[in-house]
């Protein structure tokens, strides 16, 4: 029989191949032309309300939108509140969520490990309405005693300075920082636990056998192999912190008053805001001011994960 010619086996694909290829193919595509929908209709939504707006969208502290003739509606507060408390947040998971993925990888028997790793893990399967109200109404109380040592010896530092909300009630940022840090400590600690783990081995044996101790080999090898992949990995948790909604919006305490960078200040950040004028969404002009606001948050939280993934692409090792 002659040989196939190279041409031959080319041409020769089996049906398997091409729906399999066609459908990965579609799902890649598909995704992207969500994406890009998303963004279309929320553009289309918010401009013809901003074309209404009689305020500064990016600057203004303003937020009246029931008067469609004399709408005034700004973001400043909004995105102060988004941010700041998501930041609260990651700065309390980070250096918990590497301590527990450094114990589960590097210290913890494999038996032990895997049990903590899915306790970890089952966290993030807690709806965020129990989040919410574990917040309120049990958190909250708790920290009362926290927060008010903390304004009475550290009142001079403007973080924690008297809010505008009251620190009894428990509906301050601080309280939802804390709170959202429990909530993204899954995501930080699942991605960073397995980029840990697939540290080379010979890098650790070959530290192992010039002498180093544990700590010098988690800080020698571990750390610097996997540093990108828990940098992506807390981008990762801020993406989803940014975006939080029901548990906000049960936590933070309603506030006229602007933002004055406390972290016992109450407010709203863009989600809760969204969900709690749904119900008032009866006019297209006065819905198109908070879908405004969404399309800010939609580009926010695009931007944090485009960085995110942006860290990961750098490093051959994690591809």
């Amino acid at each position: 029989m002659p040989p196939t010619s190279e041409g031959e086996k080319k041409a020769h694909v089996r049906p398997g191949d091409r729906i399999f290829s066609g459908l990965a193919t579609g799902s890649g595509v598909l995704v992207v032309v969500l994406i890009a929908a998303i963004g279309v209709f929320l553009l289309m939504q918010a401009v013809p309300s901003l074309a209404l707006n009689n305020a500064n969208f990016l600057t203004s502290r303003e937020w009246s939108t029931g008067d469609v003739s004399d709408m005034r509606f700004g973001i400043l507060d909004l995105l102060l509140v988004t941010v700041v408390a998501s930041l609260v947040a990651l700065a309390i998971a980070m250096p918990i969520a590497l301590g527990i993925a450094l114990f589960l990888t590097q210290y913890a028997p494999r038996k032990l490990s895997r049990t903590f790793a899915y306790v970890i893990d089952l966290l993030a399967a807690v709806p965020s309405i129990i989040f919410g109200l574990w917040g309120l109404f049990i958190l909250g109380p708790v920290l009362t005693p926290v927060g008010e040592f903390l304004t009475d010896k550290l009142g001079w530092i403007f973080l924690f300075s008297q809010g505008n909300v009251s620190i009894e009630l428990g509906g301050t940022i601080f309280t939802a920082g804390i709170v959202l840090a429990v909530m993204i400590l899954p995501i930080i600690t699942a991605v960073s636990r397995e980029v840990f783990d697939r540290t080379p081995p010979a890098h650790v044996e070959g530290a192992i056998a010039l002498g180093a101790t544990k700590w010098e080999v988690v800080k020698t090898t571990v750390l610097p192999f996997g540093k990108a992949g828990y940098v992506s990995a807390s981008m990762l948790g801020l993406g989803r912190a940014l975006g939080e909604t029901i548990a906000l919006t049960i936590i933070l305490s309603s506030t006229a008053q602007a933002f004055g960078w406390s972290l016992f200040d109450g407010g709203a950040t863009f989600a809760s805001k969204i969900a709690l004028a749904a119900p008032e969404f009866n006019d297209p002009k006065s819905a198109g001011a908070y879908v405004a606001a969404g399309l800010v948050l939609f580009v926010l939280t695009f931007v944090v994960n485009a960085i995110a993934r942006s860290i990961v692409a750098g490093h051959k090792e994690y591809e």
